[in-house]
């Protein structure tokens, strides 16, 4: 009996098709958390593999006993936010194999609670860029292409309270000047994974040499994008709507085509806080941020805005920031006549 060619073909048609979609359903789950959170569960759950190694411990599953032995060893030396991504690398493995997580558990859950008493939950703030600070900042640039992107840096990221993040993965496309000042089209940030996207609106300043707008168009204007007419080598490395509105400039004065990464963000704020005569282990890249958040509390801004220009979405978080840009008003021990 002759073989029905047309149902093969049909057959493996449809054979090729679900491959692709089970290729695609994989892609998309690996897309369901950002890659920084993806890269820190694997680094975290390499390290608990590898001490579980190391004793002959079993990692999947692994016992409650196992992972309580784990943070104790921890405990020792990492800090408590390091430890609770640990346990959420340790319980988000588990998920994805079909398997109960020991981190449920009564004898991990109080072993964890007992670490965190006896080390303390308080964060370890960096210092924020307040204004007078940013402006001592400001005052140490360069007078180059290299002063003039971090100018824009740190201004823009100031003004913006942006996440370092958010600054490195802006494009040129993103930013649009008006009359007002210029407007950020932030399309993902790290409370808007599914890149619903907000808009930023950063206003002119009233000095010139501390003004983010006038800083960003200094930059945008003395790096615009090669063209296949004025350099045909070059231009191909770029994609214009995707060039990245930050990136490197090595010591010869050239742009390169690829963004800044978060890191090269805190250490242009560290660099100019040293060169500032401030010390420069109590800041990073979130010391912009936090700084437009402080001041703004200071200067009497309303969460409202505040939470409007950072886009924080938890009222708690941003009344730290508020907190500590109020310490000094109405201060009680101001009043006694000390």
């Amino acid at each position: 009996m002759p073989v029905d060619t047309n149902i093969v073909a049909l057959e493996s048609n449809r054979s090729l098709e679900i491959s692709a979609l089970v290729e695609q359903a994989q892609d998309y789950a690996r897309h369901a958390k950002a890659d920084n959170t993806r890269r820190a569960y694997h680094a975290d759950w390499n390290d608990f593999d590898a001490w579980c190694g190391t004793h002959r411990f079993a990692t999947l599953p692994a016992s409650p006993e196992t992972v309580a032995l784990y943070l104790s060893h921890l405990a020792n030396t990492h800090k408590c936010s390091t430890l609770q991504r640990r346990i959420s690398a340790i319980s988000q493995v588990h998920a994805a194999k079909g398997l109960e997580s020991p981190t449920k558990t009564a004898l991990v859950r109080a072993v964890w609670q007992g670490i965190r008493r006896a080390k303390g939950v308080a964060p370890e703030c960096k210092e924020p860029a307040v204004t007078p600070i940013i402006r001592r900042m400001v005052a140490q640039l360069p007078d180059n292409l290299l002063g003039t992107r971090d100018r824009a840096l740190l201004l823009v990221g100031f003004a913006g309270g942006f996440r370092r993040s958010e600054l490195v993965g802006l494009n040129r496309s993103d930013v649009v000047f008006t009359v007002e000042g210029a407007t950020i089209t932030l399309r993902r940030s790290k409370t808007d994974q599914e890149g619903e996207g907000r808009k930023i609106g950063i206003p002119y300043g009233s000095y010139g040499y501390t003004c983010p707008v006038r800083s960003l168009q200094a930059w945008l204007n003395a790096t615009k994008p090669p063209t296949p007419e004025s350099d045909p080598l070059q231009a191909p490395l770029y994609n214009v709507k995707e060039t990245p509105l930050f990136a490197g400039v090595n010591r010869h004065g050239h742009v390169s085509p690829k963004r800044l990464s978060g890191n090269a963000v805190a250490s242009v704020v560290k660099r100019y806080a040293e060169k500032a005569g401030l010390d420069a282990t109590k800041f990073a890249g979130h010391s912009l941020r936090a700084g437009l958040a402080t001041a703004a509390a200071k200067a009497g801004v309303s969460e409202r805005a505040i939470m409007a220009q950072t886009g924080h979405k938890s009222v708690q978080m941003v009344r730290r920031y508020i907190r500590d840009g109020e310490l000094f008003q109405e201060n009680a021990a101001a009043e006694v006549g000390l």
